[in-house]
């Protein structure tokens, strides 16, 4: 919410049900009073329309006041000021004066409750003045008896007034001032019920910063918290006037674009993840579906944030729809009918012209979409706990086609499969992983484990001591998407790895910016000086081949050397020459 001074729980939803409530008793009492008054019916007329304007209205509220903008509740609370100050005036007796009177204290609380200090202020007074002198003018009312009234509706706004700032403290965030967790939850069902009865379209999207915990780590906490303070000011300001923005927790922000479908809500957290370049942002956009629950609408927006920071970071996804979470059953079928195939890249040798080794890449081909892409299904299988049976099925599969490849042909080529922070963290991997290189017979020696680093995140220490482990057993290491989104020098150090890996983004302009250029020697020859092999990926031109030639890049991968492909066809490439002469990857 964007109304600075405004207390959290005074959401729309709750505004019209207090505001329709304090009409529709207002009124009540009002007719109450009318029934009760000592004088004739003729006199008692005005007054009873009054109170039955109030009930009307009171109606009006219920039905209408949650699509209202809150300036709207401005001209409400005054419309029931001047309606209360009618009555006083109209009463036909002071005790009826009194009894109408006492109901500006209903507007009080609504006020106090509604809106900034400031305002809620404004309304109060001008209520208090209507009162005091509608009293007055009715002559029979004593000043001592107006003024008791005026302290009683001003005691009740400063008690309304603290415990309703009491109660927002607890759905607000102290840092940042924004909404926390428990407020966006409420806010998220409300929303959701408003939506369903409205139909109009609404938006979720989570928020992540790119390696906070660095900023922590290398400038402190309070450094931390200033970056946190700042985005939440800056953002904040950016967004439309209903948005919803929360901290969610730690660095992670949720955000809520009721009237907002999906695409423009892309627009807009692309714009504002712009605002903070120097601080590197990822978000996943969900767009609400008709009939899906709150918590399969912000599933998917978390799904999207995945895809975001598998991709590298630094980016914003718009989640699919509800059809890439009914996938969840249609994969777990498919690994448990082992319909998951493998295919292989080759990896180049650029001085010998020799294939050395392959990459193994899952395919899916779904028997109503068909081929499913790797990114949709790899994502679905990390969010849905099915990583785990995916990454082990597609290691035996590559690992018993080429023991079999090897046994009868006498080749062997040097094995790259992609692992995830997530199985990583898993203790039982190492333990797994070993047992299918004993079914199939293939070789830790020449198995390379291929680590996204953004996905290692160097502080899992599960996962970086997994990776040590599974080192000194012989497994190769290659570092993975080198050179895009948050390459820190510091994880060269931390992972036990030998290969850099660089990400076909990068290569992709090598040719054409010397820039980039020059960064890839630098880059191949720090390598080299850390003893470290450098595949390029993406290579799909020959220009982009003869450079990486002539900076002593050794090795490439990418459609120019081939495409991925089942095993049968990617053979033929591979030269027949002995393991001893065979050029080799570093483990």
């Amino acid at each position: 919410m964007k109304w600075s001074g405004v207390p959290e729980v005074a959401t729309a939803r709750v505004m019209t049900q207090a505001l329709g409530t304090l009409y529709v008793f207002g009124g009540s009492a009002t007719l109450l009073a009318v029934v009760g008054a000592d004088n004739t019916w003729s006199d008692r007329a005005p007054v009873a329309a009054l109170a039955l304007s109030a009930l009307i209205a009171g109606a009006v509220v219920f039905r209408f006041g949650a699509r209202w903008p809150r300036p709207a509740f401005h001209v409400a609370v005054l419309q029931a000021t001047i309606v209360v100050v009618a009555g006083i005036v109209l009463a036909a007796d002071a005790p009826t004066a009194v009894a109408i009177g006492a109901l500006t204290s209903f507007l009080a609380i609504a006020a106090c409750f509604f809106f900034s200090l400031p305002l809620a202020v404004v309304h109060t007074s001008f209520a208090l003045v209507g009162l005091t002198g509608g009293l007055m003018a009715q002559g029979d009312v004593a000043l001592p008896t107006a003024l008791s009234l005026d302290a009683m509706v001003i005691g009740l706004s400063v008690v309304t007034r603290g415990l309703v700032l009491r109660a927002s403290s607890a759905n607000r965030d102290p840092l940042t001032r924004l909404t926390n967790r428990r407020g966006f939850d409420q806010a998220l069902h409300e929303l959701m019920r408003a939506v369903a009865r409205t139909g109009e379209p609404m938006s979720a999207a989570l928020l992540d910063l790119d390696h906070f915990k660095a900023i922590n780590d290398s400038q402190g906490h309070d450094a931390g918290d200033r970056v946190l303070r700042q985005v939440a000011k800056v953002w904040g300001r950016a967004l439309p006037a209903t948005a919803v923005l929360a901290r969610h927790g730690g660095d992670e922000f949720a955000l809520l674009l009721p009237g907002t479908p999906g695409p423009a809500a892309l627009e807009i957290v692309t714009r504002i993840r712009g605002m903070h370049p120097e601080i590197g942002m990822s978000c996943g956009v969900a767009e609400h579906e008709q009939g899906e629950s709150a918590a399969q609408l912000m599933r998917r927006a978390d799904l999207a944030l995945y895809t975001a920071k598998a991709a590298g970071r630094g980016r914003c996804e718009l989640g699919a729809g509800r059809v890439a979470s009914d996938l969840v059953a249609d994969l777990t079928a498919a690994l448990d009918a082992g319909d998951i195939t493998v295919h292989f890249q080759p990896i180049v040798d650029l001085l010998a012209d020799a294939v050395v080794g392959v990459e193994a890449l899952a395919r899916w081909t779904h028997p109503e979409r068909g081929p499913i892409r790797p990114d949709e299904f790899i994502a679905v299988a990390e969010q849905h706990g099915l990583m785990p049976r995916l990454g082990e099925q597609v290691f035996r599969s590559a690992c018993s086609q080429l023991a079999e490849l090897h046994a009868t042909t006498g080749r062997r080529m040097r094995l790259g499969v992609n692992v995830s922070g997530r199985e990583l963290s898993d203790p039982t991997y190492p333990q797994r992983i070993r047992t299918v290189l004993a079914e199939t017979g293939w070789r830790a020696q020449e198995t390379v484990l291929e680590v996204t680093e953004s996905l290692v995140e160097a502080e899992s220490s599960t996962a970086v001591a997994a990776l040590h482990e599974l080192r000194a057993l012989g497994f190769g290491v290659a570092i993975d998407d080198f050179g895009t989104g948050y390459s820190s020098l510091s994880r060269l150090d931390t992972l036990p790895s030998a290969i850099l890996k660089l990400d076909s983004s990068f290569i992709a302009t090598v040719a054409s910016s010397e820039r980039r250029a020059t960064m890839l020697r630098s880059i191949v020859g720090m390598a080299h000086v850390l003893g470290l092999d450098v595949v390029a990926e993406g290579v799909e031109t020959a220009e982009q081949d003869a450079l990486l030639r002539s900076i002593g890049c050794r090795f490439g991968q990418g459609y120019l050397y081939g495409r991925p492909a089942p095993l049968a066809d990617v053979a033929p490439l591979f030269e027949r020459r002995s393991e001893e002469r065979t050029p080799a990857l570093r483990g």
